[in-house]
């Protein structure tokens, strides 16, 4: 009998849905935001909505840490919540809020002191740098709080709470884009702000997620921080904990500074190829959110499994997530093509960034196959049974190693055409799956991370 065929196929797909339907709404909304700026800057002027699109790399590289030490918590929180064991789950509570407030601290300080010189990073134009620059001193302050919330919202999520933490996300998504409308275009009394108004509404909008989260954790059957046994907790946990979250925050880094990396390549062949860029970043980031959703359900599902002790039953989810994602990055691929002829006409661009537009999106329509697919195995399956290095290692591989350096030297040594180079930056999602299935069926994450 074949592993998949052992599990309940009604009940997987109700547990399934019951989790990746409102991940993958928060999913949604939080990417509408990047929508939202773009849509309505790019009515502003092309150069308002490159700066802010380059601009917000720094928020997506303090994501990568706050990322790794989420993930790290839920892998451990999600076998332990399976088990049934709260008191040790508020200890990770305990543990997120460490680490996650202390990066937050070190990216809004960045931010506020200089702002110029991480704008340079990624463009030499000094009128991208100036407005760029404009946006981080204000947005900076909405770093500061992000890491306090992701850690609420993550815990909600391995705790059966993944309803409230969809609507929280949602409510401050809704007040960020209405607040965007206000600020950048200058309605009901208030200031045309155009970049910083994006900055304050986003800075706004995350103050209010951060008091719903705290606000709804008030409830008897939430978890929350163990704030008396803050600084003292089990050492035995902290090196689970660190021995979960190194791996993740390497794989974190690599691929958010990879990623970065691409933003500032392509921001390097022109303001055409950057603007063309800011918009293809956008419907990636939004058809992206369904595999996401599947993904995060499929490292609590099977994390739940897994630490409850029911090893043969975790591993048969793992084995019907893994057909599915197939499913997934073929439907989103489809998706991408059908998309494209609105996206075209919904921004302002010149002939020639909208040219490259229309190239880039049929280059993520093949991406998106990988992306799925890399997903779901990789952050959700894989991470669910504390398989965390193959994601570091895979991603030096095939990021680093190939992606990179092709796209480097076909940027400023050969002078490819900006849509070649591209798609070198997106090689390594295609160039992983062979490599993650075979990783997959070697079931080396079937495994009870709880002690």
């Amino acid at each position: 009998m074949k592993p998949e065929t052992q599990i309940d196929k009604k009940e997987f797909y109700k547990i399934l849905l019951r989790l990746a339907l409102p991940i993958a709404l928060q999913n949604l909304m939080l990417a509408s935001v990047a929508a939202g700026d773009a849509l309505m800057l790019g009515k502003v002027a092309q150069s308002e909505m490159t700066a802010v699109s380059l601009a917000t790399q720094i928020q997506f590289i303090q994501n990568m840490f706050l990322s790794a030490i989420t993930a790290a918590g839920a892998i451990l929180g999600a076998q332990y919540w399976g088990k049934g064991d709260k008191y040790t789950l508020e200890n990770i509570f305990n543990l997120m809020l460490r680490f996650g407030g202390a990066v937050s601290v070190l990216f809004f300080l960045a931010c506020e002191l200089a702002p110029e010189l991480l704008m340079h990073i990624f463009t030499p134009d000094a009128t991208l740098i100036a407005v760029g620059s404009s946006y981080l001193r204000v947005a900076g302050w909405s770093y500061l709080l992000t890491g306090i919330s992701q850690c609420y919202l993550a815990v909600m999520k391995v705790s059966d709470h993944v309803k409230p933490c969809a609507l929280i996300s949602s409510c401050a998504v809704l007040l960020n884009i209405g607040l965007n409308a206000v600020f950048i275009f200058g309605l009901l009394g208030a200031p045309r702000m155009q970049a910083r108004g994006a900055a304050l509404a986003t800075t706004i909008s995350r103050i209010a997620e951060l008091a719903l989260c705290m606000a709804v954790s008030s409830g008897e059957s939430y978890i929350r921080p163990a704030f008396g046994r803050f600084f003292k907790l089990p050492g035995h946990l902290k090196s689970d904990f660190v021995r979960q979250c190194l791996p993740l925050m390497g794989g974190s880094l690599c691929w958010g500074v990879g990623f970065t990396s691409y933003t500032a390549i392509m921001g390097h062949m022109g303001i055409d190829a950057a603007a063309a860029n800011s918009v293809a970043a956008v419907v990636r980031d939004l058809i992206c959110c369904m595999c996401n959703g599947v993904g995060s359900a499929a490292g609590i599902m099977v994390g739940n499994e897994l630490g409850a002790g029911r090893l043969e039953r975790g591993k048969a989810y793992g084995i019907k997530l893994k057909n599915i994602s197939y499913a997934i990055g073929f439907f989103s691929a489809v998706l991408v093509l059908a998309v494209t002829p609105f996206i075209i006409n919904m921004v302002i661009l010149t002939s020639q960034a909208r040219a490259y537009l229309t190239g880039m999106m049929g280059i993520i329509a093949v991406y998106m196959i990988g992306r799925c697919i890399n997903t779901v195995l990789i952050n959700g399956v894989l991470d669910g049974g504390g398989d965390t290095l193959f994601d570091m290692y895979s991603l030096i591989v095939c990021m680093w190693l190939l992606a990179i350096p092709l796209a480097l030297v076909g940027a400023f040594a050969m002078h490819w055409s900006p849509l070649v180079v591209y798609a070198c930056t997106c090689l390594d999602e295609v160039g992983k799956i062979p490599w993650v299935v075979y990783r997959f069926r070697k079931y080396k994450w079937v495994r009870d991370l709880t002690r």
